[in-house]
């Protein structure tokens, strides 16, 4: 088998050791070149030349969430096809590791890589669904290149936390989930626009749903962890259907004091709930329109203002390594 590996140096709960034991266990079983990255989006054009190539079976991404997201993206350049394209394998080096954890992996690298060894001997893979971000035709975001994301996107307040949390990681700050449970506290206390939404979502055949303040996305359950604890926006979303979305058409303190205690209560069997709270399951099309630009995360990354976001949620479109 012929692999790359695509390596952040960044990534913030491994070593150099650590990086070079895990290179030299994958190199025993496979036939292997590691490549480090050295700019953003440098991960992604690896892993599109991988996929253009077509000299490479396999794509290890060892990093965080980040690095996973621009790996997908490189290998899905040219579209989803399961049959042509290398497999992905994750090596989770990242603070949360969503994606990684999500598909059962252990959230140690070390261990980790011993299943990921595992899963290869016994050809164990699964074919996942992905979220697809587009600008709108029509619109003045209608020229934003497409995007896919692995796990999450959100178009509003908690795009503003992430904004606010890479703020803090260029001034030096680490990426811990206090840094991120201050930043959502600061978000709040300066949230303008906290009771009347101004997101609207559209889906054929559907009444639109409007005045909507935050909306997450989520390709997958659970939506992200606090430490150990899973956090479920959306329970029923999972990686064998399209895309669920949770909507909240209030942030007022007593709205969020409520939300945030269920977030932090919820299971997979119960999520957020409540007459200012909008739960859709498995959409293949819609669209976020909002009065004015909002923030727009994928995969955890801050990418800028939008008015517009087109979704796709794709079934079966990467085949992983598990």
């Amino acid at each position: 088998m012929r692999a790359l590996l695509v390596v952040n140096p960044a990534a913030t709960t491994t070593s150099a050791r650590t990086r070079d034991v895990l290179i030299h266990a994958l190199a025993s079983e496979m036939k292997l070149e590691a490549a480090t990255t050295e700019y953003r989006g440098h991960a992604r054009d690896l892993a599109r030349r991988a996929a253009e190539t077509g000299n490479v079976d396999l794509v290890v991404a060892l990093g965080g969430d980040g690095t996973v997201n621009e790996v997908v993206n490189g290998l899905l350049h040219g579209g989803p096809d399961p049959d042509r394209l290398p497999d992905l394998a994750v090596v989770p080096g990242g603070s949360t590791n969503v994606f990684a954890r999500a598909l059962g992996l252990p959230n140690d690298a070390v261990e980790a890589t011993g299943a990921l060894l595992d899963a290869l001997r016994e050809e164990r893979t699964r074919t996942v669904s992905l979220g697809l971000a587009s600008g709108t035709p029509g619109t003045e975001d209608e020229s934003v290149p497409s995007r896919w994301f692995t796990f999450c996107a959100g178009l509003g307040f908690d795009a503003s936390v992430i904004g606010r949390v890479e703020q803090q990681r260029e001034r030096g700050k680490r990426s811990t989930h206090a840094l991120y449970l201050r930043q959502v506290v600061r978000q709040f206390l300066g949230e303008t626009n906290r009771r009347h939404g101004t997101i609207t979502l559209e889906r054929p055949g559907e009444d639109p749903v409007e005045d909507l303040v935050l909306s997450i996305i989520c390709n997958t359950s659970p939506w992200t962890y606090l430490g150990n604890r899973p956090v479920y926006a959306s329970p029923e979303a999972s990686f064998e259907t399209a895309l669920d979305v949770l909507g909240l058409r209030r942030l007022s303190t007593p709205a969020v004091a409520r939300y945030a205690t269920q977030l932090l209560t919820s299971s997979p069997e119960r999520g957020p709930r409540g007459k200012h709270a909008v739960s859709l399951h498995d959409l293949t099309d819609f669209t976020l329109h909002s009065k004015v630009p909002l923030p727009l995360q994928m995969d955890g990354d801050h990418l800028g203002l939008r008015t517009s976001v087109t979704f796709t949620g794709v079934r079966r479109a990467l085949r992983v390594i598990v």
